[in-house]
């Protein structure tokens, strides 16, 4: 996982944000544009075209039976069993070009979020760090854990330790930087990045263990003896103007514009869908 994040974030470090992070309209605009057309030229090269137009004009006439015989139930019937069955011949045809496209429009869709998801804490704010240990990593007990902060950053209120192993810290963002925060247990040193104040930019929420790190690619993948399990910091969404933010508004706007320029373009790509 940390291969492949480091590759995808080296990438897309240098494509994306070209008129900074303050200008987000761009990459919003330009990305989902891209996607939309990638995902026609890789439904036309690898779907069933025909097999497409057949099921679509299948269930066409299926359906103009049911409304021209809708009082002969025994014409009715057997239409409508084969409009169902052609439906479901049209969708097999779609889920090869899906299962393809997946992988790289959620790897898109992550960079883009892990840019313009979040933003700074600003000075004066308090937030939660909290820490969850790996319980199947042993000889770590929430009493071993300490913080080390730096200077910039302080603790607002003692630790909260509880028994299923998580320790949280309510901290204040004293000063802007993109401060260092470490955390120390058995021996050894986890660290998670806090961004305070400043102009826009990257920003990661977590550090984790799970398959979750493929969603926040910011930061390095914790080994896979360390004690910590993940490493969160709770976030503000970034003010993304007349587009929806954070995760889900990014997400949301990201698949729904790509999926209307592909509905645009479709006819110019010569694809059916």
């Amino acid at each position: 996982m940390n291969l492949f994040n480091r590759i995808a974030s080296a990438i897309f470090d240098v494509v994306l944000a070209p008129l900074g992070h303050t200008r987000p309209w761009f990459d919003l605009l330009v990305w989902p544009v891209l996607a939309g057309i990638v995902a026609l030229l890789v439904y036309k090269a690898i779907s069933n075209q025909a097999g497409i137009t057949r099921a679509k004009n299948a269930i066409q006439v299926n359906l103009l039976e049911v409304v021209l015989f809708k009082d002969d139930l025994r014409t009715v019937l057997p239409a409508t069993a084969r409009a169902l069955g052609n439906n479901m011949l049209y969708l097999g045809h779609n889920i090869l070009p899906m299962v393809v496209m997946f992988a790289p429009m959620t790897a898109i869709l992550v960079q883009i979020v892990s840019n313009y998801g979040y933003a700074p804490l600003p000075v004066g704010e308090t937030t939660m760090l909290v820490l969850q240990l790996d319980e199947d990593v042993p000889g770590v007990s929430p009493t071993d854990v300490t913080l080390v902060l730096p200077a910039g950053v302080s603790l607002d209120a003692p630790p909260v330790r509880t028994a299923d192993g998580e320790v949280a810290w309510r901290l204040r963002m004293d000063e802007p930087g993109d401060h260092v925060l470490k955390i120390e247990a058995g021996g050894t040193t986890e660290e998670k990045l806090l961004q305070v104040g400043g102009a826009a930019r990257k920003v990661s929420p977590l550090r984790t263990k799970s398959w979750e790190a493929f969603l926040y690619p910011a930061e390095a993948v914790p080994s896979a003896d360390s004690f910590a399990e993940s490493i969160r910091v709770d976030r503000r969404d970034q003010d993304l103007g007349v587009f929806p933010a954070g995760e889900s508004g990014i997400l949301a706007w990201f698949f729904g514009f790509s999926l209307l320029a592909g509905l645009l373009l479709k006819d110019r790509f010569g694809v059916t869908l």
